[in-house]
């Protein structure tokens, strides 16, 4: 089944792109939440016609995409968390800490387009995220959690 995606869909694709899923998936979860429409031949030619206008606004939107990575690139992120024994942490460090850390840096990026190498982060060291800002435009982010005092 060949659908155009209305929304980004994490594992499938971005918004406005033509995917091909099973029947099952598209017309049970997809269509229904809103996340997709049948890619008819009428359609794919309103998404042509979208996209060609659309593509002078998405290079403004990149272009800004580029400045806040290299903004982002040039922050040094330390978070602080409560340590147990070793370097042990009390509770974890995830995307929704990172996004906090960032806000107080100056730079609000949502939580759901930051991705913690790893998962949850459980020790004191320094990891990285991998934060994306657009769809052609990702940045990875190095920041260190230290103990709290």
């Amino acid at each position: 089944m060949e659908l155009i995606l209305k929304h980004d869909v994490e594992g499938l694709g971005f918004k406005d792109d033509v995917v091909t899923v099973k029947n099952g998936y598209g017309r049970n979860f997809l269509i229904p939440g809103g996340k997709a429409i049948l890619a008819t031949v009428s359609a794919k030619k309103v998404l042509a016609e979208n996209l060609k206008q659309r593509a002078f606004k998405e290079k403004k939107i990149v272009d800004e995409a580029q400045a806040t990575a290299t903004a982002l690139k040039a922050l040094e992120i330390k978070i602080a968390a409560k340590v147990g024994a070793g370097d042990k942490l009390f509770g974890s460090v995830n995307n929704i800490d990172l996004a906090e850390a960032l806000a107080k840096a100056g730079q609000s990026i949502d939580k759901k387009f930051i991705n913690v190498t790893g998962g949850n982060v459980k020790r004191l060291g320094k990891y990285t995220a991998v934060i994306r800002l657009h769809r052609d435009v990702t940045v990875e982010l190095p920041f260190e959690i230290i103990a709290a005092k």
